[in-house]
């Protein structure tokens, strides 16, 4: 099958079975290496992707699923250089092992396009499918408030 959607700005067309995971084709065919594996069943969050604006596990969905949409990964999230949000999280030093930190900026990213100054219990809310192993969550919801306040300083929220 023939699917075409646009990934990181660019339209791009694979041809896989319509029932292949998003992760795969990103991963394999499309060579987009960012988004991790770990659990294959949508509760670990590792695999966030924005898709369309939404927060979508590319693990459990198909890629029949994107046709014609518009699929975001940790790749193209800054754009040219960091997003605010990556940058803080290094400056906040929230990754250890740093495997489930794509998931987890895909998430904060959506949640601040949607809510931008959240409070602990909605960012606990929105991050709640977002697990790490090596407990940086504490560090997650620091560098999320502080990248809500750098971005309405900046007037971006």
């Amino acid at each position: 099958m023939s699917v075409t959607f646009t990934v990181n700005g660019e339209r791009r067309t694979v041809e896989v079975p319509e029932d292949t995971p998003l992760l795969w084709v990103l991963r394999d065919t499309l060579q987009l290496k960012g988004t991790k594996y770990s659990c294959g069943v949508a509760v670990c969050g590792a695999c966030t992707v924005d898709v369309d604006g939404q927060a979508v596990r590319a693990c459990v969905t198909p890629v029949s699923a994107v046709q014609d949409g518009r699929v975001t990964t940790i790749e193209s999230l800054g754009g040219e250089g960091l997003h605010t949000l990556q940058r803080i999280w290094i400056e906040e030093e929230v990754p250890q092992c740093g495997y489930c930190q794509p998931g987890f900026l895909m998430q904060a990213a959506l949640l601040l396009e949607r809510t931008p100054e959240p409070t602990d219990a909605e960012i606990d809310r929105e991050m709640a499918g977002n697990l790490c192993r090596c407990g940086t969550y504490s560090r997650v919801r620091r560098a999320i408030h502080r990248a809500a306040r750098e971005r309405k300083e900046a007037g971006h929220g």
